[in-house]
């Protein structure tokens, strides 16, 4: 996770106007924005956390911490205000308390046991301020000053108040209220040497820039991006003689080493590239020299951690030594730099790596060492690395690592090993390759003299080592304590007063400062009244009476001065205190309008324009709005309530009652009334019907035109009951077995033979119109037949094209015979002619995609025979039945 802070100055010297017509908080507020935007492109965005603090008193200071999500954090940028001195010492020192306190309770910094890259919490402190003075309660200071006094447990135990990996990076935004001319044709951006903050991120590994433009600040904005980077910041500082000085010949573009020397600036960012060769030319103005002859010797700069792709954090084996001796019996620790101080000699020598056994690798940050060490051409040869003090009987300690440039000389590496490895690294080798892991006693006793070397603390990271290379069991168990057992109780008892500490911050974030109940007046003057020039005249203007005198005289001292609450809205209307002296004029013109009005209910005790001068972050904000709202009015009709009884949770609350006592009541059905019609005739049960029944349906009873007849009264023709066309299709239908076979319905008996019994004798005109009734119900009948017909013939259709279709699938044929099979089910098909040559037409496209040209031709032969068939049924037809 990379902690991204903004510490922005909230001073009143942050109103000021400058040539874009906005003020410096808000070219502040939006340079955050753009930054964010600009972070936003990099797939490395999503582990960032933000934090937004000012130069406010804690914990007003605190706007997004730890616990606040990234919408307070843009609500928070929005509403910042200007007010106040330049507190810049006591912002940078709560910023660094916030978080220095979130690592003593996680432990990383691992006090008394070395250093270890990989545990790292990066955090870039941008700070946002102008170019003015640091103003303080005391007066004006030309430097920052931090204080001493922290809220942090164990902050002892490191000199300075930040950590390896946080770096402060400034803006110092220098906008002019002129439209300044724009001279500079360099994208370099100098830094802000003149501001006391450029000393703090030179100090911290980082930087400060000084913009003057909006393109300036642009550009400011981009570098800053390209900082933020994983890693920690380390001291190094070369230690014995120079390097012999090497001539390299270059041909083509080559070394001796066949290396090109554009290689060296291929992993460097161009914004990077740029600040070297402006430091270069700043350096060494006149000599025209790449790099100076002493720049290199001390460098302050970051070695980059990676991040494993496949775990999500950095991984690692070895730690950086301490600068002193572990020793058991020590009841507390030494407290230690915040940047290690890692010293290299010059001495070329060998890089040594065996098989197997880990070891860390960190790009340096580009520098003047780096540099000078790429312009070297060696990427052979290695400069070992020492701690001062590391050892127990050597000042300067035992190498435990080395810097090596690439093999491309685009970058230089440090190599963290095992302590004092040019020791161990050829023991292991002899091991391995000599005794095939069966150590002699003399191999023992050398692996044990170079134990005593080795720091306790790097007893763990070696057993892992060795058992990853399959040699356990080589380093005894009782080295793994390096620290006495005050010193393990004491970081405990740090550990926990830092949660304690953490989850007391936390809670204070976003809490209202209680204001003071007011100012008290001193007293303007100690002396006596009788030693006032004006005594006599004033005790006789009191009538000679000193103790009146004293009385009015009298030094206010137990008076107090109030102090204005803002959240308290002023009323205008009925204050005239209330009044800014700046609002006068307004309020003295909306007061004659209210006073000219005609009406007394047009008044209006509040401007329309005051009404709806809402800020924007709080235009929605409807929760505060439906608060202020009356209570509603209760309805007319409540609905009932529900009682939560046993098994049902939904039953109505009545008055229970036992049914069984009181016979008013009447019991339920099971099943839900519904309000019906009057019932009709019983339904028939489900089952197939007699041979001879007659269907027919009762006639709506409309209004006669004519008079009804008597026989028809008297019921002749008796309606029957009335059937849904669902349960006709579903019970007067019988199944049919064989599907094949055509579905042949039989006319009942006496339903024909009342048919022709109407046909052949005259009726009268009440019969006709109950024959015209019937006819229609037997039509209705005949249809519903057809159609359950059709039905069945589509089913069998399209069961036989399946079964055709499968056939002609087939291959390997191309004679009559073949197609046999094929030909039979195109005989079975059913219907008239129409359908019989759709199939076959389906069927001759079916082929055509099987490219069967002969059965094609087979298939509109049989097609033209159906349609001659058809022809000659036609006409053998007598004209009758045409």
């Amino acid at each position: 996770m990379t902690i991204i802070l903004f510490l922005v100055d909230t001073s009143a010297s942050m109103n000021q106007r400058t040539y874009l017509g906005t003020s410096l908080i808000d070219i502040a507020k939006a340079s955050v924005e753009t930054f964010m935007k600009i972070r936003s492109r990099d797939p490395n965005c999503r582990w960032d956390r933000y934090m937004l603090l000012t130069f406010e008193d804690p914990p007003a200071n605190i706007k997004a911490g730890w616990k606040e999500s990234h919408a307070t954090f843009v609500n928070e940028l929005k509403n910042l205000q200007t007010q106040g001195l330049t507190l810049m010492g006591p912002a940078l020192k709560h910023a660094f308390d916030l978080l220095n306190i979130n690592r003593m309770q996680t432990g990383i910094d691992t006090y008394g046991q070395g250093r270890c890259p990989f545990y790292l919490e990066p955090a870039v402190i941008i700070v946002i301020t102008d170019g003015g003075k640091l103003t303080t309660m005391n007066g004006v200071q030309p430097e920052i000053n931090l204080p001493m006094n922290s809220v942090v447990p164990g902050s002892e135990l490191t000199k300075e108040p930040f950590r390896w990996d946080q770096r402060i990076f400034g803006l110092v935004l220098r906008l002019p209220g002129n439209v300044p001319v724009d001279m500079t044709t360099s994208t370099y951006i100098p830094s802000a040497e003149s501001h006391p903050l450029d000393a703090m991120c030179d100090v911290t590994g980082g930087r400060s820039y000084a913009v003057h433009t909006q393109k300036m600040l642009n550009g400011a904005l981009e570098s800053l991006v390209q900082k933020v980077q994983g890693g920690v910041v380390i001291n190094f500082e070369k230690i014995g003689p120079d390097p012999p000085t090497i001539e390299v010949k270059v041909e083509n573009g080559l070394d001796s080493n066949g290396n090109s020397k554009e290689n060296q600036d291929i992993n460097m960012p161009p914004t990077i590239k740029l600040e070297m060769e402006e430091e270069r030319k700043a350096n060494s103005p006149m000599t025209g020299l790449s790099i100076p002859n002493n720049s290199w010797h001390n460098c302050r700069k970051l070695i980059y951690v990676p991040r494993s792709a496949q775990k999500g954090y950095s991984v690692g084996h070895w730690p950086i030594p301490e600068a002193f001796w572990p020793d058991t019996t020590n009841s507390t620790l030494p407290p230690r730099s915040a940047h290690p101080v890692v010293k290299f000699y010059c001495t070329p020598c060998e890089p040594m790596v065996i098989g197997n056994l880990p070891f860390d690798k960190y790009e340096l940050e580009p520098s003047p060492l780096t540099q000078y060490i790429l312009e070297r051409r060696q990427p052979n040869s290695c400069w070992q690395v020492f701690i001062n003090g590391s050892a127990k009987y050597s000042d300067v300690g035992h190498p435990f690592g080395y810097l090596k440039a690439s093999s491309t000389l685009s970058c230089v590496n440090l190599f963290l090993m095992p302590y004092n490895y040019p020791v161990l690294l050829p023991l292991l080798d002899e091991l391995f390759k000599v005794h095939k892991l069966k150590p002699t006693q003399k191999w023992r006793s050398q692996f044990d003299t170079y134990l005593k070397t080795m720091p306790s603390y790097y007893a763990g990271p070696l057993k892992r080592a060795l058992a990853r290379m399959g040699a356990p069991n080589l380093v005894p168990d009782n080295m793994d304590n390096s620290l006495s057992y005050s010193v393990i109780t004491y970081l405990k008892k740090l550990k926990n007063q830092a949660k304690i500490e953490m989850d007391r911050l936390i809670a204070s974030v976003g809490q209202k400062v209680t204001l003071h109940e007011g100012i008290k007046v001193d007293s303007r003057t100690k002396t006596s009244i009788l030693q006032r020039r004006d005594f006599n005249q004033l005790l006789q203007n009191a009538g000679g009476n000193l103790q009146s005198l004293k009385q009015e005289l009298t030094d206010f001292n137990t008076f107090t001065v109030a102090i204005a609450d803002k959240d308290i809205k002023p009323q205008y209307y009925r204050n005239p205190y209330d009044i800014p002296r700046k609002n006068l004029i307004d309020q003295i013109a909306r007061m004659r309008s209210n006073f000219l009005q005609k009406s007394f209910h047009r008044t209006k005790l509040v401007d329309d324009d005051q009404v709806h001068s809402v800020p924007v972050q709080q235009m929605g904000n409807y929760q505060d709005y439906l608060k202020k709202q009356p209570a509603p009015l209760r309805e007319l009709e409540t609905s009932p309530a529900r009682l939560h009884t046993f098994g049902n949770p939904f039953k109505v609350k009545m008055n229970m009652v036992d049914e069984a006592d009181d016979p008013t009541i009447d019991k339920p059905s099971k099943r839900r009334s519904v309000e019906s019609p009057s019932p009709g005739p019983k339904r028939r049960k489900v089952g197939p019907l007699p041979k001879d029944y007659v269907f027919c349906r009762s006639p709506t009873p409309t209004p006669p035109a004519s008079p009804v007849p008597d026989h028809i009264m008297e019921g002749d023709f008796s309606p029957q009951p009335d059937y849904k066309e669902d349960d006709f299709e579903e019970n007067n239908v019988p199944e049919q077995e064989d599907e094949d076979q055509p579905l042949i319905i039989a006319e009942p008996e006496q339903e024909h033979s009342k048919k022709n019994h109407i046909k052949e004798n005259n009726v009268s005109p009440g019969d006709a119109e109950n024959q015209m009734l019937y006819n229609s119900l037997n039509s209705r009948q005949r249809s519903i037949n057809n159609s359950k017909k059709d039905s069945l013939i589509w089913t069998h259709n399209t069961r036989l094209k399946h079964s055709v279709f499968k056939e002609l699938k087939k291959p390997g044929r191309s004679k009559w015979n073949d197609y046999d099979n094929l030909f039979h089910h195109l005989n079975s098909v059913q219907g008239n002619v129409e359908l019989k040559c759709a199939f076959v037409r389906d069927v001759i496209r079916e082929a055509g995609r099987f490219k069967k040209k002969v059965l094609i031709q087979m298939l509109e032969q049989f097609q033209t025979s159906l349609m001659q068939v058809e022809g000659r049924k036609r006409n053998s037809l007598p004209m009758e039945t045409r």
